[in-house]
């Protein structure tokens, strides 16, 4: 009897919980039927492996946009920006309506990958730009003379833009191969994503390692021939927000940052670029070394801000916020972006005001809940003199809650997403 009225009142309880924390309790109640000998690592691989996805918290629905492969990348970005998204899947416009979502789906489009793209044609040699074909099929058009005409972007490149005026990212945002250039058109550059989606029946686990060692920003679950669901990397670390208090969480989220082997990289590994740089420079460098944001120190090495590789849509949406400028610094693009914010209400972002830090000593829990309020995507790690100590990212965070069983995929990825260094599959 007294069993019954514990469970009903914490039915009752639970009631008022949100979506994320009752994932979280279905972890504890998994949790603690665990076996005694298995570790708290083993024992959380196995209560998100007995998770389906399906279980996860729908995504906001004005979050779950689609693109057309027919959109232009100015239309694209339109999208993106109106609907404050990073990225979308991108539909085949001529895909049948009874297509399967293998059919139906071809692609993910990223914001930063269309302004990467972009900026890599424009800093071609004349000789090797290169432009799509009226086929729309991914091939390209080598001739120089056509070149400039179809991008009117003249002797504009980034490299002469970043010293000389700040006119370069209007003209950009101006030309030919902005307005005309389809989306469909870029699919197997550099930049393209692949559509791997997941089942509705496949595990929490699964979607935890794509989103931590094979590095996917976010993970499309399919349900019949479209998506029904978007698991991101921020929507993780709010699930695990939500789970403080319980059992399994303070189990794993009470620790210091070093008992979890956090920073994994350390402040001399911390790419950085200075205040006075082309901010393209920044751009061009995450671009080259794959990371996700970058600091801008002084000369001095203090940080004076930090800039991701989503703020690269200020580059295409507001280029008249640069056109005063005698060339774009990254200090400009900083300061430019924050007021451009502040002037549409969209607010100042500790990525556009300042860096947002912690110290070795932290708990898990308290990084958590930092990059969970402030909807950021990475945090710095500093010693009491501000000194930088390396950086933590939400990939980072996934990594130290599970890990990957040995052949736990297989071959199924071979040739479908780049491969993490020294891997087991």
């Amino acid at each position: 009897m007294e069993v019954q009225l514990r469970r009903e009142e914490e039915e009752k309880e639970m009631e008022t919980w949100s979506p994320e924390a009752k994932l979280g309790k279905k972890v504890e109640d998994l949790w603690e039927n665990q076996e005694a000998q298995l570790s708290p690592t083993e024992k959380l691989n196995a209560c998100f492996e007995s998770i389906p996805v399906s279980s996860f918290p729908l995504a906001d629905q004005s979050s779950q946009v689609e693109i057309s492969s027919d959109c232009s990348l100015a239309e694209a970005v339109s999208i993106l920006s109106e609907h404050k998204l990073l990225s979308a899947p991108v539909v085949d416009s001529q895909a049948p309506d009874d297509a399967t979502w293998i059919e139906r789906y071809i692609g993910v489009v990223e914001f930063a990958g269309i302004a990467v793209w972009i900026l890599h044609q424009s800093d071609s040699d004349e000789s090797n730009r290169v432009l799509p074909t009226e086929k729309g099929d991914g091939h390209v058009a080598m001739v120089a003379s056509a070149v400039n005409q179809a991008t009117k972007l003249g002797n504009l490149s980034p490299r002469s833009a970043a010293v000389t005026s700040g006119n370069f990212f209007g003209a950009l945002t101006a030309s030919e191969l902005y307005k005309k250039t389809k989306v469909k058109d870029i699919s197997g550059s550099f930049r393209w994503a692949p559509f791997l989606a997941l089942q509705e029946t496949n595990s929490m686990l699964t979607v935890l390692l794509l989103l931590s060692k094979y590095k996917m920003k976010s993970v499309p679950i399919v349900g019949g021939p479209k998506i029904e669901n978007i698991i991101t990397q921020s929507a993780v670390i709010h699930m695990l927000a939500e789970c403080a208090g319980l059992h399994w969480f303070e189990n794993w989220g009470t620790k210091k940052l070093t008992d979890l082997g956090l920073p994994l990289m350390n402040g001399k590994q911390v790419i950085k670029v200075y205040e006075d740089d082309p901010v393209l420079e920044a751009f061009k460098v995450m671009r080259l070394k794959s990371v996700g944001g970058i600091p801008v120190v002084e000369r001095d090495g203090k940080a004076v801000g930090n800039i991701s590789i989503r703020d690269v849509q200020f580059l295409l949406t507001a280029p008249e916020i640069y056109k005063d400028c005698r060339h774009v610094s990254s200090k400009d693009f900083l300061v430019a972006s924050k007021k451009y914010r502040e002037e549409h209400r969209e607010g100042s972002t500790p990525i556009l005001s300042g860096m947002v830090t912690c110290r070795k000593e932290s708990t898990l829990n308290e990084v958590i809940r930092t990059l969970d309020k402030l909807k950021i995507h990475r945090i710095y790690v500093v010693d009491e003199d501000d000194n930088l100590e390396g950086l933590i990212t939400l990939r980072d965070i996934i990594s130290k809650l599970v890990h990957e069983p040995h052949n736990y995929f297989g071959d199924f990825f071979y040739g479908v997403i780049p491969m993490p260094p020294n891997s087991r599959v």
